[in-house]
């Protein structure tokens, strides 16, 4: 008898952006933008790796099963108690997430190879599982709450574990994405940080995280703009890695937005309106001030998303 459910199973999983300004490490957001991987048992040839990679990544990503989403598969297999190693896998990706831009494709894969091991065995891995499991895999939390969860996450590590609660979105909201052409390396834009921050900046950021918290929580997306504000990464990351975000986080600002802020790591700009006319607008404004600045890149509208990664196949 086979040790699995099922043979084949299809993950849609979404990008997501983390920090949202002020919360860094602790603040995400799943967004409608998202991967499909679609796995393929190959009982006859145990050990066998094919991959197909259509969109972003296409002719970056090898069949080494080093990719987050391979890597994660197994380990969800062995956490279930399967043998990875006793299976050959065809897996067929197609992404929409740009790779290296802030918008947490790594956390993407890695818990739809998370849910994809559990859907092939039939095993119910918990939301708290699952998010133990990524942040094994991933080292934070974050993106991998809102990949999991959906919606708008927080995230803390205070009892030692990772804990994530999730709450819903305002309906209002739709976020305009400048995703540049220059990936950024989100070990390099870490090594920018400094061990320590003045204390009044700490002070800033705390009261601008519970901004961002009671936006979510009220629908009072006027005080994005105070969320958005933030003091402990981007400064230094711009001043090292990325001068431009200064000058594109403004434009949007100037254009309208409700609030800007780079997203996760970079490079992507994410900025926020209450209409899709208006997002639109905030989008082309950042894309002209970075052309300006010899960066190039493209504007996105999209709006976040209220469900997580799920089997739809």
């Amino acid at each position: 008898m086979s040790p699995l459910a099922r043979s084949r199973v299809t993950i849609d999983s979404p990008a997501t952006t983390a920090n949202l300004g002020a919360g860094f490490d602790c603040l995400a957001l799943a967004l409608d933008l998202s991967n499909r991987m679609t796995v393929e048992v190959l009982m006859d040839a145990p050990g066998a790796l094919e991959l197909v990679v259509e969109g972003e990544g296409e002719g970056q990503l090898e069949p080494t099963g080093t990719d987050r989403f391979t890597a994660a598969l197994r380990m969800g297999l062995a956490e279930l108690g399967l043998d990875p190693a006793t299976l050959g896998l065809r897996i067929t990706m197609r992404n929409r997430i740009p790779l290296s831009r802030g918008l947490g494709s790594s956390a993407s894969a890695t818990v739809a190879g998370l849910v994809a091991a559990a859907a092939l065995t039939g095993r119910d891995m918990d939301d708290g599982h699952l998010l133990a499991l990524a942040c094994r895999a991933e080292g934070h939390a974050d993106n991998a709450a809102a990949a999991i969860l959906g919606g708008f996450v927080v995230v803390s590590h205070a009892a030692g574990d990772a804990r994530a609660v999730r709450l819903d979105v305002p309906e209002a909201l739709v976020a305009a994405l400048f995703i540049p052409d220059r990936p950024l390396s989100t070990a390099a834009m870490r090594a920018a940080l400094p061990a320590q921050v003045p204390f009044t900046d700490a002070v800033h950021n705390t009261g601008a995280a519970a901004l961002a918290v009671a936006a979510f929580a009220t629908g009072r997306l006027d005080l994005l703009a105070g969320a958005t504000d933030d003091r402990l990464h981007e400064p230094y990351r711009a001043a090292a890695v990325y001068p431009e975000l200064p000058i594109v986080v403004g434009a949007a600002r100037a254009a309208g937005a409700l609030g800007a802020c780079m997203s996760g790591a970079g490079s992507t700009v994410i900025a926020f309106a209450d209409d899709p006319t208006r997002a639109a607008a905030v989008g082309q404004a950042m894309a002209e001030a970075a052309t300006a600045c010899g960066l190039g890149g493209r504007s996105v509208v999209v709006r976040p998303r209220s469900t997580g990664a799920r089997v739809i196949d």
